[in-house]
């Protein structure tokens, strides 16, 4: 040998041959006869294959005298001499121990006819057992049309008189200076919400009942007692209270969704705020779906968007009875300054949402100047303002809500796996004091039933 490795040797020798592939011994066996020679082996091992006057084991079986090309053994001849195709392995399965056979048919005399045989049906792969489901990419929803036609929201543009907008967009973020970033326990880690939030409750006389159910507003932690609404978001929630009444008045009520106290009461009235500040295109939040805890099943929140544009990101959670069917689609609404997107009953049920980092933005150029600062003229802003108007319901207030074993309030959630029609059969109370205890909460665990916890428009009037 002229000192080439074996494993180069052998490959040599398998891309000279127009025979199915051989064991690794044979080409071996064949190199040490011919001394190393790599085109003097091939010769040899084809030779082997086309003499056909013996039993001479190649590719490690035994045949007969049968063929004396490839394209013979891909055709079967009728009548009595008639040949099977040899045992040769698959040049796809050459590892395999059982000889892989081609099998033609017998026509009605018995004997079997002459045809092709297809070299594809003998090599390909069985089909997997269970079907594969298709993969749907992400789909861009481009206008309020299309957003109702794929999801149970409606988006609503340029929703406020222009002039309130830019006033109510000043005024948030002035406030956003002073607003956190959210911390609770994750995995034995503390996290940090990548944004920054604040809580704001409409004062409805002297009441303080909201002032206190908002405190733990946010991943069941309790907080500091929140603002009353400022005037220009009291300004802003009246248009946004308007828009969300006509569209609840389109659609079915669910079981057990609220419908007011008695016909003709407002089906929705914002009571409680949410507001987010989003500065530049880090400043995101994950998929998630808001807490029921005092909104109750079926809520509808109202997200309004000052500033500059971003992407709003829905993700339904696929029921378990459908997980081999199909899959969760993703659907990103761009959401401009001014816009309104209104999450309606079944979408806290079925959906998550996001609002997801981008590495480009849109700056968004205000239409006014700064009502305390009237020069410079208005400059592009990376800054978007969210506003989440809510409603708590009066049957889900603070003193409702069952505590569990650490004795802290506990939050409600859907099953949103085990939906059926749409519909979450069930909702249950959890521990969550692990988001503010060092990670540690209890195994509490406790089924919801409105009718033993007196809940719905009977039981809800305040006292």
């Amino acid at each position: 040998m002229d000192g080439t490795d074996t494993d180069t040797l052998i490959a040599m020798v398998l891309s000279m041959l127009m025979v199915p592939q051989p064991e690794t011994a044979v080409i071996l066996d064949a190199l040490v006869q011919c001394d190393g020679d790599a085109q003097a082996s091939a010769d040899l091992i084809t030779a082997r294959y086309n003499n056909d006057n013996s039993s001479s084991s190649v590719c490690g079986t035994k045949r007969k005298a049968n063929s004396s090309d490839l394209t013979d053994w891909l055709t079967a001849e009728s009548g009595p001499s008639s040949r099977k195709p040899p045992s040769f392995k698959k040049r796809a399965n050459f590892h395999s121990k059982t000889p892989q056979k081609i099998i033609v048919p017998a026509n009605s005399s018995g004997s079997s006819s002459k045809r092709p045989v297809n070299l594809m049906e003998v090599l390909q792969q069985t089909p997997p057992t269970k079907p594969s489901t298709l993969r749907l990419p992400p789909l861009t929803l481009s206008s309020p049309a299309i957003v109702a036609e794929h999801t149970p929201c409606t988006q609503h543009l340029s929703i406020l008189p222009p002039e309130l907008a830019c006033k109510l967009f000043y005024s948030m973020v002035d406030l956003s200076r002073s607003w956190t970033r959210n911390r609770w326990w994750l995995f034995d880690r503390v996290v940090e919400s990548p944004h920054r939030t604040s809580f704001f409750v409409r004062k409805y006389g002297t009441d303080e009942c909201w002032h206190e159910a908002a405190q733990y507003w946010y991943n069941g932690r309790k907080t500091e007692l929140p603002e009353v609404f400022p005037e220009l978001m009291e300004a802003a929630c009246d248009y946004v209270e308007k828009i969300v009444n006509e569209e609840m008045s389109k659609r079915d009520r669910f079981p057990l969704e609220w419908a007011g106290h008695k016909p003709g009461d407002q089906l929705w009235h914002a009571n409680v705020a949410a507001a987010n500040c989003y500065e530049g295109g880090k400043d995101s939040v994950g998929f998630h779906s808001d807490q029921l805890t005092y909104l109750g099943p079926y809520p509808t929140i109202a997200s309004l968007s000052l500033g500059t544009s971003r992407t709003f990101r829905l993700r339904e959670v696929v029921p378990l009875d459908e997980s081999n069917k199909r899959h969760a689609r993703t659907f990103n609404i761009p959401l401009p300054h001014n816009s309104l997107i209104i999450m309606h009953a079944a979408t806290q049920e079925s959906f998550k949402h996001s609002i997801p980092p981008q590495s480009a933005l849109d700056l968004h150029q205000p239409l006014y100047p700064h009502p305390s600062r009237p020069s410079p003229p208005p400059q592009p802003t990376n800054c978007r303002i969210n506003i989440t108007f809510r409603f708590y319901r009066p049957d889900f207030n603070p003193k409702s809500t069952p505590k569990c074993k650490c004795d802290v309030p506990t939050i409600l959630r859907a099953d949103m796996k085990n939906r059926h029609d749409g519909r979450a059969d069930r909702y249950w109370w959890t521990c969550y004091a692990g988001a503010e205890n060092d990670g540690k909460g209890c195994d509490f665990w406790q089924v919801m039933d409105m009718k033993a916890e007196c809940r719905g428009p009977t039981f809800g009037l305040l006292s």
